[in-house]
């Protein structure tokens, strides 16, 4: 639509403004008379134009950034993604909206003419979700290869506008950092804090606030997600990156505004850069970017019903079948058949129905760099590798094994029947990690062989269930058949999910869990394929509280597989933490089971049925946090799922001094709730206290190590 404003000197100003209103956020973008697009406003707040920059500083609310090869840059911009060419110089052509069966979607066409080069951007929005899908379409329809350095799949100048508090007052950034056996710990900031000072009396500093993911662990560091709150407005800005390789995202300034920019991989962080041919077309790494008034609560309320809408539906996530794997604080990679028979017996007894033999079946000793033949071992199942999985049919449960599909050990005797065309390639030579080799799922016949490994255990073995680790990094990628290290890496993890998603055709029944040294890859390019995904190779129980009370916060809880791994030498406190951990998401039971008393193989047991009892509530619950997210170190920790008349929270007490926590729960606020500990089901020792008028609950754990689940059962609001 047409529009006029004044500006800020007095001058008034023609526009076409466009304002577009989805589920609550509001989007405006305008057009000036030299076809320039200024993305305006995105967010859950309403649009003020008095929170504008004034109009000769408006050409910095760019749509998007976008670098290509030969082309300059303009402003001060140091590291930054700011005023990168032909980007802003790129004119309007278009803007469409259109339904599909997911909602709205608004696409805006631009061009930069002496280029050829045309970009799409596109935003897909979700029906009753405060939040759009974000990714970008680059065309050369030009006569000239351009080659593309970097692409913003979502950029947003003014992100703090809304509020008067300086911006070192009234923001934080949320950030969750990720490691081996120490994942998903967030960490709360001011940009101060995180070594960004808006001092320049230009408003340009030349600084950024930035995370970076390089190689092919997504999440080896960060995950692909953070948050930004003002604390002002009560509001919050979320995003996901989806991709399993490179990615970016910054915070930095310009003209007095705070600048967003989330892109897949570029050329200076993870060596990408593409030759876009004539008549060929890029498209980008999609995000995913919401808004919404409130906190985390609310902004991963959002997510996790995003998460389900883009999850490949599939039987996993609506039975939330109880999973045994033989691994952790269990077998530790070292299976015969006289050790699993026994825990069979057990798993099975206790309640499970899959049961998984994990790695080192297909080794008669040391495996570690001969793994990617992927036969069974003679030695370690004298009579044969069916025996046990025949054994677990005839337990009511369903096998499982551990493969490793996208790599192969330097010692591998499948490496007779392959050459360099295999594997990732740098500077002539076969990139080597941990002794393995990195496979390259763009050459069709490591794609088919992978799909003959998979055939086998399905139907020779009876599998019903595999665990997909990778346990390398690859790094930046591959020159084979690639513009560049990181295009070959983008081009790989695209050909590896096409494949994946193939897969899952031929086999629907299939389930594959996603695991990366536990949660070295959580990214949901992964999981809108996976059902679930391994979340730690954490060996502490303690330690893994903390991990799974998070784990919500980065996938959905029906995805989150935890392990509850009890020892022999277990006491009945240890026997209940260990299950606390799991009960609220997904249950990979561990620990030799066949070896504790019978007192505390019953208390698993019991974990396990009060599972099976809620899990239907578990696939569409939404996950609070009583005591906000966690970190190690945090003597109280809890977690909630909120399922509308019901809610079902776990706290834990980690060696804390004080005895009672209290625990905040709004959904009690103002209602006559009912209270019980349903884990474990006899248990004298827990008390609380319940206060509807603020909307809170104090709980008393005695011991210094103790976790309980509790229920609260809401009183149903009339119609």
């Amino acid at each position: 639509m047409a529009a006029s404003y004044q500006s800020k000197n007095g001058k008034v100003i023609d526009m076409e403004r466009y304002i577009i209103e989805e589920n609550g956020i509001t989007l405006v973008f305008e057009v000036t008379d030299e076809k320039d697009v200024r993305f305006l406003h995105f967010s859950s707040l309403p649009f003020d134009e008095c929170t504008l920059a004034d109009e000769k500083d408006r050409y910095a609310y760019r749509m998007f950034e976008f670098q290509a090869t030969g082309f300059g840059r303009g402003e001060n911009h140091g590291l930054r993604y700011m005023q990168n060419k032909p980007g802003i110089d790129m004119t309007y052509v278009n803007h469409t909206t259109t339904t599909n069966e997911q909602g709205k979607r608004l696409d805006i066409v631009m061009e930069h003419q002496p280029s050829g080069l045309l970009v799409r951007s596109v935003f897909q929005f979700y029906s009753g979700l405060s939040l759009t899908r974000c990714w970008k379409e680059i065309e050369n329809v030009g006569n000239e290869p351009q080659g593309l350095e970097y692409i913003s799949s979502f950029a947003l100048t003014g992100i703090s506008k809304e509020g008067i508090k300086p911006d070192e007052e009234k923001l934080l950034m949320h950030i969750p950092y990720n490691g081996w056996e120490a994942e998903v710990q967030w960490l709360t900031s001011t940009l101060p804090e995180l070594g960004f000072h808006h001092l320049a009396d230009a408003g340009n500093s030349c600084t950024r606030i930035q995370r970076t993911n390089v190689g092919s662990w997504s999440s080896g560091e960060t995950l692909p997600m953070a948050c930004l709150e003002n604390t002002e407005t009560s509001s919050m800005l979320f995003w996901q990156i989806e991709t399993s390789g490179g990615w970016h995202w910054e915070i930095s300034d310009m003209v007095g505004e705070l600048v967003l920019n989330i892109s897949g991989p570029s050329e200076i962080e993870h060596h990408w850069w593409k030759n876009l041919a004539p008549g060929e077309t890029f498209i980008g790494v999609p995000i995913c970017i919401g808004s919404v008034i409130g906190g985390i609560n609310e902004a991963m309320r959002e997510l996790t019903r995003y998460r389900r809408r883009i999850r490949r539906p599939n039987a996993d996530n609506e039975n939330l079948p109880v999973i045994f794997n033989d691994y952790m604080n269990c077998l530790w990679g070292n299976p015969t058949t006289e050790k699993e028979l026994p825990m069979i017996d057990a798993a099975a007894e206790i309640g499970c129905e899959y049961y998984v033999v994990d790695a080192g079946w297909y080794a008669d000793g040391e495996w570690w760099d001969a793994v990617g033949e992927w036969l069974p071992s003679q030695v370690r199942f004298p009579g044969g590798f069916t025996e046990v999985m025949d054994h677990i049919h005839a337990k009511g449960m369903i096998p499982g094994v551990w493969l490793e599909i996208e790599v192969m050990g330097i010692h591998s005797p499948k490496l007779k029947d392959t050459d360099d065309s295999w594997f990732f390639m740098r500077h002539g030579k076969r990139i080597i990690d941990r002794d393995r080799y990195q496979l390259d799922f763009t050459n069709p016949k490591v794609r088919d062989f992978a799909a003959s490994v998979i055939d086998r255990v399905v139907n020779e073995y009876g599998v019903g269930y595999i665990k997909m680790d990778y346990n390398i990094n690859g790094g930046v990628g591959t020159e084979q058949g690639s513009d560049s290290f990181g295009d070959g890496l983008l081009k790989h993890t695209r050909a590896y999910q096409a494949w994946l998603d193939q897969i899952f055709a031929t086999y629907p029944d299939l389930v594959i869990e996603n695991c990366s040294s536990g949660g070295m890859r959580m990214d949901y390019s992964m999981l809108s394929r996976y059902s679930i995904q391994s979340t730690s190779d954490q060996t502490d129980y303690l330690k893994y509280a903390v991990i799974a009370s998070n784990a919500p916060t980065a996938l959905a809880p029906e995805q989150s597989a935890i392990w509850s791994y009890p020892l022999k030498t277990s006491t009945r406190e240890d026997i209940i933490f260990n299950s606390v951990n799991a009960l609220l998401m997904r249950i990979h039971q561990s620990g030799d089971t066949s070896q504790l008393t019978d007192d505390n193989r019953a208390l698993v047991a019991e974990g396990i049925a009060y599972y099976k009892s809620i899990r239907h509530n578990i696939k569409r619950a939404i996950p609070f946090w009583p005591l906000g997210v966690s970190h190690q170190g945090a003597e109280w920790v809890s977690l909630g799922l909120d399922v509308g008349t019901k809610l079902y929270i776990a706290v834990w007490r980690i060696h804390s001094t004080k005895n009672v926590i209290t625990l905040k729960v709004p959904q009690i606020k103002g209602k006559d709730a009912s209270i019980s500990c349903r884990f474990p089901a006899t248990d004298q020792q827990l008390r609380w206290s319940a206060s509807p008028v603020d909307g809170t609950i104090s709980i008393e754990l005695p011991n210094d190590i103790m976790a309980r689940i509790i229920e609260i059962d809401l009183p149903q609001t009339e119609a």
